[in-house]
């Protein structure tokens, strides 16, 4: 194994376990915490964004030149695995049997019997072990969907409407990320964001357009504290001075804390 720290700002440490051992270490740090970074993305991305939600319940048949698992391969390396847990549980058995004090010769010839027994299972466990071996090396562990006997074919959910569904739920994200980034600039805690956000798509608000003026206001609800507010107010100052068009008319978004009658 390899053991690569990364020291971050306070002093602290960030140690990553590898088993790649060559290369430079720097690379390999910054792979690893991508990965992390990845695994926090799915997470929140299926907690949040129905990422795994089904966007239909067709089915399809998959492309010829797909591979899949070899049943039969699956089945050997089964065998393996039994026959190797069987055949340690021999040895171990074989290694925990000793004679007690005192020894007579019965008591000798019984132990030396039971031991050229248990070997000799062993060394048929062995060879049993070795053939299923030699057959799995020459079973391919992938083969091509339409090589599956027909009762291990199988049919795959449509993924053209998924990929749509999920391309719009990543640009989301994307929008998401930047707004949290504009929060961050208000916020102590800058975990706190995400979180922020979530309960501000949740919050009532009220539209009231100025054809004179060609401005759409959207008035967000206060929130449940002032320190929200004051964050989500900077977040409305930063969206107003994009100066966004509503589409399809010539009205220019305006963002505000507060309501018409209530500011």
């Amino acid at each position: 194994m390899r053991e690569v720290r990364k020291l971050a700002e306070g002093g602290r440490q960030i140690s990553t376990v590898s088993t790649n051992r060559t290369g430079a270490a720097a690379s390999q740090a910054a792979a690893l915490l991508a990965r992390w970074s990845q695994e926090n993305f799915f997470k929140y991305m299926r907690e949040h964004f129905g990422l795994d939600a089904l966007a239909e319940y067709g089915t399809e048949e998959i492309p010829d030149t797909v591979t899949a698992p070899n049943p039969a391969w699956r089945e050997l390396n089964g065998q393996v695995r039994r026959k190797h847990a069987e055949c340690k549980r021999e040895r171990e058995l074989l290694q925990s049997v000793t004679l007690d004090e005192p020894l007579g010769d019965q008591a000798v010839q019984d132990y030396e019997q039971w031991q050229g027994q248990r070997q000799e299972r062993i060394e048929e466990l062995e060879r049993a072990l070795e053939q299923l071996k030699t057959k799995r090396r020459q079973t391919a562990r992938q083969i091509a969907v339409n090589e599956l006997p027909e009762k291990d074919r199988f049919t795959r959910l449509r993924v053209e409407r998924k990929q749509f569904v999920d391309t719009i739920k990543m640009i989301a994200y994307r929008a998401e990320t930047a707004l949290a980034e504009t929060l961050r600039e208000k916020l102590v805690r800058r975990g706190d964001a995400r979180a922020l956000l979530r309960q501000i798509f949740d919050t009532e608000i009220d539209l009231v357009p100025d054809p004179q003026a060609q401005t759409l206001t959207v008035y967000l609800h206060h929130l449940t504290q002032a320190a929200h507010d004051a964050a989500a107010a900077h977040l409305c100052e930063e969206l107003t001075a994009t100066e966004t068009m509503f589409p399809g008319t010539e009205l220019r978004i305006v963002y505000k804390i507060g309501s018409p009658r209530i500011p």
